[in-house]
């Protein structure tokens, strides 16, 4: 996001690596991904390099922030890599500080704001309304930055 803008994207499939190159069932069901549908995604090593490409120095959001960021640890793990020094804020944290709602899961926040065509779950929809999220909540605290989001909703950026 640039100045209240979603300006680009970014999103593969990677395989999976050892020992976490198996696929649960339980999860097939919630992203629909099959073992066939990574057979030609590039490793999760060289899909990380592309990654961080495009973070850049960019700060990360994310829906339940702290989920995401021990998967990219422990999948930098996995592969013997170090990430670099990151930072990260959770749309989740700032919604429950922004709206009055009975559930704070990504699809009841989106659908609270207005966004409900999306395929829940599926990694770019999820984070681009992630973005709508934040771009909304900012809007209405009535700020521009992410730094005055941070402040009127007491949050702040985290070391990945």
């Amino acid at each position: 996001m640039r100045d209240g803008q979603i300006v680009d994207t970014f999103v593969t499939l990677i395989q999976p690596p050892a020992p976490n190159n198996w696929f649960h069932e339980g999860n097939i069901r919630v992203h629909g991904i099959q073992p066939a549908d990574v057979l030609d995604a590039p490793s999760w090593h060289e899909a990380l390099g592309e990654m961080l490409q495009f973070i850049g120095d960019d700060t990360l959001i994310a829906h339940n922030a702290p989920f995401d960021m021990g998967v990219l640890r422990a999948s930098a793990a996995a592969i013997e890599t170090t990430l670099p020094a990151l930072k990260y804020t959770c749309s989740l944290a700032i919604s429950r500080k922004t709206y009055n709602l009975e559930s704070y899961r990504l699809n009841a926040v989106a659908y609270a704001i207005g966004h409900e065509e999306f395929a829940h779950h599926d990694a770019l929809a999820d984070s681009d309304a992630c973005a709508r999220i934040v771009l909304h909540a900012a809007d209405r605290h009535g700020v521009e930055t992410l730094d005055d989001l941070l402040a009127a909703t007491k949050q702040v950026l985290k070391d990945l």
